[in-house]
């Protein structure tokens, strides 16, 4: 078995470069690849900067593309505070070579584990010691020449620069959730909105702001303008909310599951003076999205 090891949240395009140097290896050496995954995040079992944690994907998520690159097995291991007491010779010897039966292992510049947290060339000693063949995945960059990591898609994400997180994912971030009843403003002013509640409370959320999206709902495919924030024109205080207006779409789907996909970031969340002014910005809203959709189609075809 040819084993990949770590949490790979968000399956980015550094991610990427390992499993498809995990599938190319195993198939090469006539043997079976296997992801070894964890959940749930390390840092909310042991308590470093839980707080502030948020996830790039779902296990669901993780695990499907997973399997779309071509991973013949993939092993989610319940991580505990005793599970992280392991050093790294330990995990080696007894999960990746003991149980699972890991003849070698590919290593990312950055590949951690154990208690001990080797660099990965105290990582490549302590493997070769225990007799696995190391292999060693090249390194993704992004277009500073910066390595690719998901702090920095959080990052991006949390400053509303879903164009570039998506260069560094190697595609376009979406959520996921199910439509929950909302103070239906937008329908008051034409803009019907389905309010999203995610699925997965951790799972990162871009900057508030309004957003050209693609969405997913009752089996097809849309087009419409997600708002991110906190309703500022209608009073202070709101929860924050991810309302989405479907373009076209007239449809109950209250209670039915929603995914929407961030294209590109159309402007910052902001108060106006009135439901007038606000319902005018929307309509350009909409104007910016739909150009951006028909110029899409334009180099498509």
């Amino acid at each position: 078995m040819v084993i990949a090891t770590g949490f790979f949240d968000g399956v980015h395009t550094g991610h990427r470069l390992v499993i498809d140097k995990l599938v190319g290896t195993a198939q090469q050496q006539g043997d079976e690849s296997m992801v070894i995954t964890f959940w749930p995040h390390p840092r909310t079992v042991l308590q470093s900067g839980a707080r502030t944690l948020r996830l790039l994907s779902t296990m669901d998520e993780k695990t499907r593309m997973l399997r779309s690159l071509g991973v013949d097995h993939i092993e989610v291991l319940k991580f505990t505070r005793e599970f992280s007491a392991m050093t790294s010779s330990e995990y080696l010897r007894d999960i990746v070579i003991g149980k699972f039966g890991g003849r070698a292992i590919v290593l990312g510049y950055d590949n951690r584990f154990g208690s001990d947290s080797l660099d990965s060339a105290g990582a490549r000693s302590v493997a070769e010691g225990l007799g696995l063949q190391v292999i060693d995945a090249p390194v993704a960059s992004s277009s500073s020449g910066m390595a690719v990591s998901s702090t920095k898609i959080r990052a991006s994400l949390e400053a509303g620069d879903v164009v570039g997180a998506e260069a560094m994912l190697g595609y376009r971030y979406s959520l996921h959730g199910v439509v929950v009843a909302g103070n239906r403003i937008g329908r008051t002013m034409g803009f019907p909105t389905a309010n999203m509640q995610l699925y997965e409370p951790l799972k990162q959320i871009p900057a508030n702001g309004a957003y050209e999206v693609e969405v997913e709902t009752l089996g097809g495919h849309f087009y419409g303008m997600c708002n991110i924030g906190t309703h500022p024109t209608v009073g202070a205080g709101n929860m924050r909310t991810i309302e989405t207006n479907i373009f076209g779409f007239d449809q109950d789907i209250y209670g039915l599951d929603i995914r929407v996909t961030f294209v590109r970031k159309i402007r910052d969340e902001v108060r106006f003076e009135s439901i007038d002014a606000l319902r005018s910005q929307l309509e350009r809203d909409r104007e910016n999205c739909m150009a951006g959709l028909e110029a899409t189609e334009a180099l498509r075809r």
